[in-house]
């Protein structure tokens, strides 16, 4: 299997709590957040990552170099902001599988892999991973239809929900229409419209999920991820 992850966000918002690095560096109970998360990838069975990155990219390529865990590191490098969209564009190029699982470099997903692969197998269709949360007012809410993602809605709506979890397993030829090098937003460019005109899958994950982007849930990573 092989897994994208998008690590090259300026990460503005932890830029008080961690000056000098990139965010998915950003050190969680002792380790870098990129550790615990590929090393999550590591445990399951993921045989190839490409990192997407941008800001600060010398200080991820430099400290994990060419492989981690068994696991080959290849890094696309954007010389300037491509957008998600445009950052999964690239990536999507340097995969040598039929597709790929996509992941953000600052969200913690204990993914149900298994699962998700399966489905692909079975489907062969884009997958697009969701959460449930108690208020969804934060982070936009997807609907879900007989196990069919039909519309996003925008940030704002409070109460319990499914949210967009940032994870997605998607067919390397599927952005094929933008240019590489163009910048876009892969959710309000791509999937607000794609999920009209095909088949997007809704896998509901229950895994422990966590955003480190904010420094409120940054301090709550410290000891929500300190054991995993």
């Amino acid at each position: 299997m092989e897994a994208i992850v998008l690590a090259g966000g300026f990460g503005t918002r932890l830029r008080e709590v961690v000056p000098d690095l990139p965010k998915p560096m950003a050190p969680i109970a002792g380790r870098p957040f990129l550790e615990i998360l590929l090393s999550s990838l590591a445990k399951k069975g993921f045989e190839r990552v490409v990192l997407s990155l941008g800001f600060m990219a010398d200080k991820i390529s430099n400290h994990f170099g060419s492989q981690y865990l068994g696991m080959e590191l290849v890094y696309e490098v954007e010389s300037q902001p491509l957008g998600t969209g445009g950052a999964v564009r690239a990536s999507l190029c340097r995969c040598v599988s039929d597709h790929a699982f996509v992941f953000n470099g600052d969200t913690y997903l204990d993914l149900e892999v298994a699962d998700l692969e399966q489905l692909w197998n079975n489907t062969h269709r884009p997958a697009i991973v969701v959460r449930e949360v108690p208020d969804t007012g934060r982070f936009g809410r997807v609907l879900i239809e007989d196990g069919r993602v039909t519309s996003f809605l925008e940030k704002g709506m409070s109460g319990p929900g499914t949210i967009n979890a940032g994870c997605y397993v998607l067919p390397t030829h599927l952005l094929d229409q933008f240019a590489l090098g163009e910048n876009f937003s892969l959710e309000s460019d791509f999937f607000y419209t794609a999920i009209k005109q095909q088949q997007f899958s809704g896998f509901i994950t229950q895994g422990l999920f966590i955003d480190i982007g904010v420094p409120d849930d940054y301090e709550r990573a410290q000891t929500l991820l300190a054991g995993v």
